[in-house]
């Protein structure tokens, strides 16, 4: 009889331990908002430093996502989530869009996606696990509204 409990218990938490596993890809996602009231993870997005911003500019007739290449190095971070400021200076109403889709292969892919007014400013929280899930280490940003607008990527330092 304790044999049998003792392997129904040991069974147990190995199932158990099985099905964490399985939801560890879906940590905590990606989280949009204000600086005063995001969130991500539940670390309020004030008590953050940002990461990285992103700004909508107008360079002639060219629409752009500045800058063009943004790197983070997670060799010389804390493992804090990773906080991206997102402000639209331009005139028109403007989309951002971070995606590692390109890189994915399985079936949960990193993704963000916010529509910004002009003058607008956004935060975006993303788990530092949910970015090391995603495969590569190369996100692209782009206007999903304008497909002629130009974006930019999103570089991982692991």
């Amino acid at each position: 009889m304790g044999k049998t409990l003792l392997a129904v218990f040991l069974g147990l938490g190995m199932v158990l331990a099985g099905v964490s596993g399985s939801y560890a890809l879906q940590a905590g996602g990606v989280e949009t908002g204000d600086l005063e009231t995001g969130t991500v993870v539940g670390q309020p997005f004030k008590e953050l430093k940002v990461d990285a911003s992103f700004f909508a500019i107008e360079i002639g007739n060219m629409k752009i996502w500045y800058p063009p290449t943004t790197v983070i190095d997670f060799k010389s971070r804390p493992g804090a989530p990773v906080l991206l400021k997102v402000t639209n200076n331009s005139t028109a109403e403007h989309g951002f869009h971070l995606s590692g889709a390109a890189n994915q292969s399985g079936p949960f892919s990193l993704e963000a996606k916010l529509v910004l007014k002009p003058g607008e400013t956004r935060y975006i929280g993303i788990p530092t696990s949910d970015l090391f899930y995603a495969a590569g280490s190369t996100f692209e940003y782009r206007c999903h509204l304008h497909p002629a607008h130009v974006g930019g990527k999103l570089v991982m330092l692991k």
